[in-house]
This record gives structure tokens, sequence and C-alpha cells, in this order.
């Protein structure tokens, strides 16, 4: 009996998202195949129906990640930018307790030790995060530096052990943006 046509294409959105959710979670080296598989319902082989290494499927899946996370927070915020801040900028976003994390910074660390191919799938998700930043604020400087707090604030909270001053370097962060958007565009 011959698959759907979309059979194939529904198997890879499965792989991928489980993919996403756990390299954001553990990191390229922490995650096997045969793990992305389990967490699909799939069976190992269907993997090379889809992708020739596991390299391949971590540059795809950070920018699935990307997509679910930007999706994810938008659902759950007015779409402001300073909705979306205090959203990404949130203790459950850097605990993990969000259904999608962002791969800019739950993956920074790890993209340095991957190939080309993942750095340039990363460079532009960033770009990308910059590009829908600017759509807010009209100005490249700006979004640049907003992006940097954004990513920068929580990769630096879920990295150091100081319950108290995680929580006061997100809302610093938040206060850092909110101050930036306010601020006479030049």
């Amino acid at each position: 009996m011959a698959w759907h046509k979309h059979h194939k294409k529904q198997s890879k959105d499965k792989i991928l998202t489980s993919a996403a959710d756990l390299f954001t979670r553990y990191g390229f080296e922490k995650v096997s195949i045969n793990q992305v598989m389990e967490n699909a319902k799939l069976t190992r082989g269907a993997f090379y129906a889809h992708f020739a290494s596991k390299s391949e499927l971590y540059a795809q899946a950070i920018t699935k990640a990307g997509i679910l996370a930007s999706n994810d927070h938008l659902s759950h915020c007015d779409g402001s930018l300073m909705g979306i801040t205090k959203r990404y900028l949130s203790g459950e976003h850097r605990n993990e307790t969000v259904k999608h994390l962002c791969p800019l910074a739950f993956l920074v660390t790890d993209i340095n030790q991957q190939n080309k191919t993942v750095k340039d799938t990363y460079t532009n998700i960033f770009k990308g995060f910059v590009d829908n930043t600017n759509q807010q604020i009209k100005c490249d400087q700006k979004a640049l530096q907003v992006a940097t707090l954004m990513i920068g604030g929580l990769a630096l909270s879920k990295a150091i052990n100081d319950p108290v001053l995680s929580d006061k370097l997100l809302i610093a962060c938040q206060e850092g943006i909110a101050n930036l958007i306010n601020a006479n565009i030049s």
C-alpha cells in the first residue's frame, strides 16, 4: 500500500519538530538520532529518507525551532515589541517551561562548535530576529541593540546560578529595551 502524498512531508515535519525541541533543550552533542526519532514516534530508518546526517538535521531543526518559538511567543502576548520582550525575557522561557525555546539564546554556545552550514543557518535566524524587531522600531541600530539585549539577556540569565541575580538581569534587559524603544530615534 502506497503512502499518501503528504506522508513524507508530515514525517519530516515531525522529525524537525522533535529535533528542534530536543536540540534547544540539550544541544547537539547530547541528542542522538535515536532520541529524535523516538520523540517523533518514528523509526530510525525514516531519518535517512529525509536527512544525510545529524548535522544536516541540526541546521534544519534550528530553523524550525526559530519558527516554533516565534509563533509560541506571539500567541502568548499582544504582538507589541514590549509584549514580545516580556514573554521572551521571562522566567518561564529561561526555566524552559514554555513549549518552544529560542535557538538563538539556548544554542548560542553550541553553534560555535558546528560547521559553516549550521553557523550560516544560525546567522540567518538572527538576521530574521533583527528584521522582525526593526519592523516595529524602524531603526537598524536599535533593532540590533534590542536583539542583543533579548538574546544575550536570556542566555546569561540561564547560565548564572544565582536565581535572584538572574531575575534582576531579565528585568534590567526588559527595562533597557523599554528605554531604547521609547527614546527618540535619530
